[in-house]
């Protein structure tokens, strides 16, 4: 179908289901930047072994949110027989995905309500620039095409990562990682620093090799790559944008596609080319060259990583401390069972800040 490597998920755009499955072994740790919600209370951030990739990109930052709609009316019709919106509504928040998020938005305002008491303090721009700093390390375009994978908006980003920041103020304010430490981790691992060759480009699926001739030789007569991307291709990820599947590296891509893809020419029109999933014609529209990585170019990526090996035992007791202490009243009897029992007495926290 798509020319993305076994794994990956069909429903998606081929640039965004790469950005799922990373070559690598993946293994876990707590991400110091954005955390996955994987259940309530539970955070931490996927990442490659080598490469401190997101889930190949990114991660989940928060897992998508149910949201009530207000008022009445008819949401869709099934053979002229109505679904309500007031059915729909009651079918959301009994599920579990509601109590989930119902814990999401509890833990939210609790992190906040810490962070006011403890006179910690997150500036827009503080946002701004970890928001930027992902940008650059994993790239624009698989952090913007992540979080719209996931469902989420701008504000729930944002809200995310505010959070987290809040989080590394709390648990990580003794924590401290010297320069010696960031450079022994660089030289075991510098290697993983590397930023392989990368090409952009665009492609046409179709199923035969018949209607992908065609396809070549109108584009050769002067039709418009993106035109004929919408009408023909199969991709239903790219073709609305024209066919245009952003950067990708070595290991992405089905082996046939990717070799043509990096042999090709800039802004020429290839043969189609066959993979499991039928024929593309593939147009390259720019190359990046791979560069190799310096101590400064990855120091600050390093003591991220360190940070965030040393804040991950701590996270989980700090969250439940919170809820621990926290006096919420359930209105809902459907939400009365949302909330795990407290935890244990005892249970670390983080000292408030003076």
């Amino acid at each position: 179908m798509i020319p993305f490597k076994p794994g990956f998920s069909r429903a998606l755009s081929t640039k965004d289901c790469l950005a799922t499955y990373p070559k690598r072994r993946r293994s876990r740790s707590v991400g110091s930047a954005v955390f996955i919600l994987l259940s309530p209370f539970s955070m931490e951030l996927t990442m490659a072994k080598a490469h401190r990739i997101v889930a190949g990109f990114l991660m989940t930052l928060l897992a998508c949110a149910v949201t009530a709609c207000s008022g009445g009316g008819t949401v869709a019709t099934v053979n002229g027989q109505s679904i309500s919106r007031a059915d729909l509504d009651s079918k959301l928040e009994s599920s579990p995905a509601a109590k989930g998020t119902l814990m999401q938005l509890t833990q939210s305002m609790l992190i906040e309500q810490y962070a006011k008491d403890n006179n910690i303090n997150v500036s827009d721009a503080d946002v701004d620039k970890k928001i930027n700093a992902l940008k650059a390390q994993y790239g624009a375009d698989q952090f913007d095409n992540l979080i719209k994978q996931r469902g989420m908006t701008q504000d729930d980003v944002r809200r995310a990562i505010r959070d987290q920041l809040i989080i590394d103020q709390a648990v990580g304010k003794n924590i401290h990682i010297s320069d010696a430490d960031a450079a022994k981790f660089f030289q075991k691992n510098h290697a993983a620093f590397d930023k392989p060759p990368q090409v952009h480009a665009r492609h046409i699926l179709v199923n035969s090799l018949q209607q992908a001739n065609m396809i070549e030789q109108k584009l050769k007569s002067g039709a418009k790559f993106e035109d004929l991307a919408k009408q023909y291709s199969q991709d239903p990820g790219s073709k609305g944008k024209g066919g245009d599947l952003g950067f990708f590296r070595t290991g992405q891509m089905m082996p046939s596609f990717e070799k043509a893809a990096f042999a090709q020419k800039l802004n020429e029109i290839g043969p189609p080319v066959k993979s499991p999933f039928g024929y593309h014609i593939i147009e390259v529209l720019e190359r990046t060259p791979g560069q190799k990585a310096t101590l400064a170019s990855a120091h600050d990526q390093i003591v991220d990583q360190l940070r965030s090996q040393q804040e991950a035992p701590l996270v989980q007791p700090f969250l439940q401390s919170l809820l621990a202490k926290a006096k919420i009243n359930v209105s809902d009897q459907r939400f009365a069972d949302a909330f795990p029992s407290p935890a244990p007495s005892g249970a670390p926290a983080a000292a408030p800040t003076k």
